[in-house]
């Protein structure tokens, strides 16, 4: 037979492809040269379509044709890309033998090696002494062999990978084969070994782990520690990948000098719904002699119609649980549980809200007299209706609560209080006159021989709240000053109220808030009569560029006309011709600094009566510095400093420092280094804070490392951290 040969320069070829795949789900590149140029810049293609480009093409037809191209080869089908200097056609196995500096790249996979071959029926292409990079993670590794299958999935054999660059291996994964799904994001090992700084650390026979954001069931990274009051502990977390809204995880907890703990939580999500359960068990307590657990569970629903549901229930088997086994301090102060069903609903004049509540007091030294009421249940409702009657504002607020209890008066409360105001506002001023007619009136169980088990009282409140606004340009013309004084009147006729029971009234802590309320009571136990004037002024600075504010200033007082008769049973209230005076004051003093205080002082000679100050200053993610100050009278003064600061290119100083002064010693200290290279970390924090209500202390050391793009191996040092320095960021850069 005739043989014919073809020679073509510069030659470009479509040839139908018999199947289409889909392409991954990340664009990512190759390394920066000018064929990977070139690949960057071609369009997609038909996916049923292969394109050639070549330097140079040499055809042989006949009963045996081959194919020779040369001079640079480019081959495209949809999102896929490969290119190399040369190429040759196989017919009998329908494929192309790339040679010389082979590219491969999708939206989710890049591949150099010096030999390829491509089977343009199948879309796979298999690589021998491959190099590989995934983009989505900063991924990369070497295979001795690697087929890249025509849904994106990478198969290795004799592979090693890492997120490290390019001539650092400071963490690597040896195996016998690795399968790499570029669009699930899941990668699987067999025969895996974990190498850290050349030092094998874990060998396992199979191992799944993510090469992106993927979620996928698995056993997490362990976590390893040491505390006093749990001795040698570990925990190896399994996650389980339910479904796309629904999740759970499994975390076997072993202390070595109490025993072994099964922690759970459950989390799920839906168009209606979301919650989590959470649950803890430890079957016997070595040092407690007893099954130990804890529950709780969140969710809420939203219905149609406006309504919500909320759900919130947690129980605890024992009064020490969270000393023993909660972690922190506040997690020990813990003394109460709730556990509540509820249901509201809003619309632009209504809201409307009902619940059934009950506690679970935990505090073994509260008396049963002073533990909170149930509410069985209690329902409320309030409505405001503007620009009525000559520009009226009516409104009203109403509670009716059922308060149970095993030891007390019991029973139920109605509290109805219809209000009409006038608003008058105008642009830089307002006056708003107010009348309210409070009635409340109870339904009593268990009252003493005698009492009235049906008590009521009737009272009206008027008001009358004004205030301005008063502007001017400050010399350099770049920010505005605002003066903002605020004037509110109160008068509150006596009705004697001692016939009256104390279900949920308390006397809240002086606020700039509660420094214009008309009653210093919290909760309609009680309302105190009154004749007063709260007077506050506030002045600000603000940017007039950016519109931010530099500076809030804000002073006020409340002064009485007349003498309180009303009181809360066992206290004595001072009557005074004025409240403390109370101020905040915030400033930012640039961009990286902050300070803000709080302070209240006495007219009686008594001094401060409590102050809080906090500064902060953060000139960069990396860098933060925060100091705090607490004071309260007869209750606490407390310091607190924490910091995260960078004393290196790749070293951190981490630390907190919280100090009773009244008590004179520490409530919490930790002291930590991490050390962050491009792809790893390492934490180390020790910690000692006091774990009990009397003031037992814990101490722990943790250690932490974390393998980027991978896992973390250790303690949780970077929840502690998160939780004790404001502003932390535990996301390694």
């Amino acid at each position: 037979m005739h043989t014919k040969y073809l020679i073509l320069a510069g030659f470009a070829l479509a040839v139908p492809y018999a199947h289409a795949a889909d392409p991954g789900a990340c664009t990512t590149a190759l390394a920066p040269d000018a064929d990977q140029q070139l690949l960057d810049t071609l369009p997609a293609t038909d996916e049923d379509t292969i394109e050639f480009e070549v330097g140079e093409l040499e055809a042989e037809f006949g009963d045996a044709p081959t194919a020779k191209m040369s001079g640079g080869v480019l081959l495209r089908r949809g999102n896929k890309h490969a290119g190399a200097n040369s190429a040759d056609y196989d017919p009998a196995n329908r494929s192309l033998l790339l040679e010389g500096d082979v590219r491969y790249q999708d939206r989710g996979t890049q591949v150099r090696s010096d030999l390829a071959e491509f089977g343009y029926d199948t879309g796979r292409v298999r690589f021998e002494g491959a190099e590989f990079s995934l983009g989505s993670s900063n991924a990369r590794g070497a295979a001795e062999a690697l087929l890249v299958s025509e849904n994106g999935t990478l198969s290795l054999d004799g592979v090693s990978y890492t997120t490290c660059p390019p001539g650092s291996n400071d963490w690597l994964i040896e195996a016998s084969d690795i399968d790499l799904d570029t669009r699930t994001g899941v990668g699987v090992a067999r025969g895996m070994k974990l190498r850290f700084q050349g030092v094998p650390i874990l060998w396992a026979p199979y191992l799944s782990f993510p090469i992106g954001d993927a979620r996928k069931s698995g056993v997490l990274a362990p976590e390893v520690g040491s505390t006093q009051r749990g001795g040698n502990e570990i925990r190896v977390p399994y996650y389980f990948n339910l479904a796309p809204n629904y999740d759970a995880t499994v975390t076997p907890h072993l202390m070595s000098d109490r025993g072994l703990q099964i922690q759970t939580k459950f989390r799920y999500l839906t168009n209606s719904m979301d919650g989590t359960v959470l649950a803890e068990y430890l079957g016997s307590d070595n040092r407690f002699n007893d099954s130990r657990s804890y529950v709780d569970f969140d969710h809420r629903y939203f219905f149609e119609s406006g309504w919500r549901n909320q759900v919130h229930f947690s129980e605890v088997s024992d009064s020490q649980y969270f000393e023993d086994l909660g972690g922190s301090l506040s997690s020990s102060s813990i003394t109460h549980l709730n556990r509540n069903l509820s249901f509201d609903y809003y619309t632009r004049n209504l809201a409307i809200f009902g619940q059934v509540q009950d506690y679970q007091t935990i505090d073994d030294a509260i008396a049963p007299e002073d533990r909170p009421y149930q509410r069985l249940p209690q329902l409320l409702a309030s409505g405001s209706w503007s620009d009525q009657w000559l520009g009226t504002r009516l409104g009203f607020d109403s509670e009716l609560v059922n308060f149970d209890r095993d030891v007390g008066v019991t029973g139920w409360r109605l509290n109805v209080a219809p209000e009409i105001a006038l608003p008058i506002t105008r642009p830089g001023w307002f006056v708003t006159p107010s009348v309210v007619l409070d009635h409340t009136r109870y339904s009593l169980s268990d009252t003493d021989p005698g009492v009235d088990d049906a008590p009521s009282r009737t009272l009206p409140i008027a008001s009358l709240d004004s205030g301005f606004t008063l502007e001017r340009v400050m010399s350099d013309r770049s920010r505005i000053q605002t003066l903002e004084p605020r004037v509110l009147f109160v008068h509150v006729p006596f009705r004697d109220q001692d016939d009256l029971p104390v279900f949920d009234t308390i006397t809240p802590d002086l606020s700039l808030i509660q420094l214009y309320r008309t009653n210093r009571y919290l909760g309609v136990d009680r309302i105190a009569d009154t004749d007063q004037v709260s007077l506050g002024i506030t002045s600000r600075i603000l940017d007039v560029s950016s519109g931010r504010e530099l500076v809030a200033a804000t002073i006020g007082q409340t002064r009485y006309l007349s003498k309180s008769k009303v009181e809360l049973p066992g206290q004595n209230f001072e009557s005074t011709e004025s409240s403390d005076y109370i101020a905040e004051v915030s400033f930012l003093l640039n961009e990286n600094m902050n300070f803000d205080l709080g302070y209240q002082w006495g007219t009686s000679g008594e001094g401060t009566t409590q102050s809080e100050a906090r500064f902060q200053y953060r000139p960069s993610s990396n860098k933060i510095l925060n100091l705090a100050y607490r004071f309260r009278r007869d209750s606490l003064e407390q310091g607190d400093l924490s910091w995260s600061w960078p004393v290196g290119e790749n070293w951190n100083v981490v630390g907190r420092y919280n100090f009773s002064f009244r008590d004179d010693e520490a409530l919490e200290q930790f002291f930590g280094i991490e050390y962050e290279s491009c792809c790893w970390g390492l934490r180390l924090v020790s910690r000692r804070h006091i774990s009990t209500r009397d003031g037992t202390q814990d101490s722990s050391i943790g250690l932490q490392l974390v393998l980027k793009g991978m896992a973390s191996v250790g303690t949780a040092a970077d929840k502690i951290l998160e939780r004790g320095i404001l502003g932390y960021s535990a996301d390694l850069r």
